[in-house]
């Protein structure tokens, strides 16, 4: 079948927070200020240097385009990141684990090597989702051009193409699935074990101290996935704008 001609889209404009109306003053100060505090205090620096400057400085000064070759770009980094986040976050479940079950082998166990391993797999993994999200998305022809997004986002860019999606669709949920439920899978087995190992505890010492080692990591476990599933494995009937944003923003 041949393609149909199509007007080539060059550039992209966010539709950002714009329906939040005069409230965008205030939602700039309030994520101005978490993200001062993530570049201070925690690893999501570069994963939210692909995102939020360009978000803020769209509650102040509306409309800014993006560029087709920038938005691929922006949307390769958090796709990325995104993924190398959630194996992380797998990693960690495990050192939990090793630090709860096996204290005196952890320095043996969690050697340097095995580190690097985790975190090269992880950042591998993640390079080859973005490169099969971003070749399979911006290989479609676009015909509108406001994103109804604050960035880049995989449904947002995909909802402007001219031509039918669902071999993209089915790629999204493929990698969305398999970032999602493989991580969540291995967590829940390191955290049954966690728990295996918690119950042969006497002491309630031991417990509080255990629950401590462990209660910043579900918790962000918890926000990550729970949010990630319910962005990227929605059905499409279920899709709301400003749920959407926010869920993204969480």
């Amino acid at each position: 079948m041949q393609r149909k001609n199509f007007t080539e889209v060059t550039e992209f404009v966010f539709l950002g927070f714009s329906s939040f109306g005069k409230h965008q003053i205030t939602l700039f100060v309030v994520f101005l200020t978490v993200y001062v505090l993530t570049l201070a205090a925690s690893s999501e620096t570069v994963y939210t240097l692909v995102i939020v400057p360009r978000m803020l400085s769209s509650l102040i000064f509306h409309n800014q385009p993006i560029s087709l070759a920038g938005c691929a770009t922006q949307m390769f980094f958090f796709v990325i990141l995104a993924t190398n986040n959630c194996f992380l976050l797998t990693a960690m479940g495990y050192d939990r684990y090793v630090a709860i079950s096996r204290p005196l082998r952890y320095t043996v166990i969690m050697s340097k090597g095995l580190c690097a391993q985790l975190v090269c797999g992880s950042f591998g993994t993640g390079l080859a989702m973005a490169v099969l999200h971003v070749t399979a998305m911006f290989n479609l022809p676009f015909c509108g051009i406001v994103v109804d997004h604050f960035f880049c986002d995989i449904y947002p860019v995909m909802k402007l193409s001219c031509t039918d999606t669902t071999i993209n669709e089915i790629i999204n949920y493929g990698v969305s699935s398999f970032v999602i439920f493989v991580p969540i899978g291995l967590i829940f087995i390191s955290y049954v074990l966690i728990i295996s190992s918690i119950l042969k505890i006497a002491s309630s010492e031991g417990w509080k101290k255990t629950f401590a080692t462990c209660a910043s990591h579900l918790t962000v476990v918890i926000v990550h996935y729970g949010c990630a599933s319910i962005a990227y494995l929605k059905p499409k009937s279920e899709s709301s704008l400003e749920k959407d944003l926010l869920l993204s923003m969480t």
